[in-house]
């Protein structure tokens, strides 16, 4: 059944319902029933804060772009990932909040435009790349590159590097998010440099299978571990 027409501020709250309800299958469900160019911006519209709304927000962008690219519509996928480099970029005048998150999301679910924009995901993190220096922006460049190492690892193992710089910050979320982003690519050597955080108990939260959960750094590098 195709859904009605809604202007943008109803798609908005729309969205929001459905981001918002219990059954977030369900609300993928019903977001694919409308066009992608409809929900796009509103899925945008949610890209702040830290709950689970933002979350399902950043999930649901993965799913309506890769849906897009494996529709045959690449070159609107390829425009949203374009969106998403240039809300980054300084010369936005935005802050880019949701974006490098919504990157690793998009490029874990489709293999074609992980193939197109990995590097450029994996740069954010680079000293002499294209380096996010805010905090916040940099849990999530961390969670981005862990999504895709998780569905992709054989795709982005040079990326360790740049991570591990993270596991020394004072920054629990940044020492927990880089732990668990080189789980499927870490090497031996870079195991022994996530060893001593297997008594680090400070907690973050991390969204990670579908829901938003609170670990201890410890718990997250005891994974690379083991």
């Amino acid at each position: 059944m195709t859904p009605e027409k809604l202007g943008n501020r109803a798609m908005k709250q729309k969205i929001f319902e459905l981001l918002s309800g219990d059954d977030f299958e369900a609300a993928l469900e019903g977001i694919r029933r409308y066009p992608p160019r409809q929900v796009i911006g509103p899925l945008f519209s949610r890209f702040y804060g830290d709950d689970i709304v933002f979350w399902r927000a950043i999930s649901a962008m993965g799913v309506v772009v890769s849906g897009m690219a494996d529709a045959g519509e690449i070159e609107s996928a390829r425009v949203v990932l374009r969106r998403l480099m240039w809300q980054l970029n300084d010369e936005s005048g935005g802050i880019g909040w949701g974006c490098p998150e919504a990157m690793g999301d998009i490029t874990a679910r489709n293999q074609r435009l992980a193939g197109e924009f990995h590097r450029i995901l994996v740069s954010y993190a680079m000293v002499d790349g294209n380096y996010l220096e805010h905090p916040i922006l940099q849990h999530g460049v961390l969670w981005g590159i862990g999504r895709l190492a998780h569905a992709r690892p054989a795709l982005i193992p040079y990326a360790a590097p740049y991570i591990v710089p993270f596991l020394r910050s004072e920054d629990p979320t940044h020492r927990g998010l880089a732990a668990w982003a080189l789980t499927p690519i870490a090497d031996t050597p870079t195991k022994s440099l996530i060893k001593p955080l297997a008594d680090d108990n400070a907690t973050l939260r991390i969204f990670t299978g579908g829901r938003l959960v609170e670990r201890t750094v410890a718990d997250l590098a005891r994974q690379v571990l083991t």
